[in-house]
């Protein structure tokens, strides 16, 4: 997953003879690495829609610790990843100051 970008195509494939659960969807990079799998709930969510003739399109959106997220969209729609939040402003530190009477780099006067 490191090596993913944001915004590459992935590819969902069912496993209905996985061992451990009937319902899964391994998830594989556009290098053809598996990268995991999709959480049971939503691999039986997608699943019930690939019996019903929907399609999907997934997309790698990004990678958190150790887990990596997916974006799906359906029917030829293009997956759209969220927008970046924008970074928060630095401190105002004067209004800091002013509304706790806190001063971080206070001196006491020499005597």
């Amino acid at each position: 997953m490191a090596i993913c970008r944001e915004g590459e195509s992935v590819d969902l494939r069912p496993e209905p003879d996985n061992k451990y659960d009937e319902h899964a969807i391994a998830v594989y990079s556009c290098r053809g690495i598996q990268l995991g799998y999709l959480p049971s709930e939503r691999a039986v969510l997608i699943g019930t829609y690939w019996r019903q003739g929907h399609t999907t399109i997934a997309i790698f959106q990004a990678l958190e610790a150790k887990v990596g997220w997916v974006r799906v969209a359906f029917n030829g729609e293009q997956p759209v990843l969220p927008p970046i939040a924008a970074a928060a402003p630095p401190p105002d530190w004067d209004a800091v100051d002013s509304d706790y009477g806190f001063e971080p780099d206070w001196v006491p006067p020499e005597e």
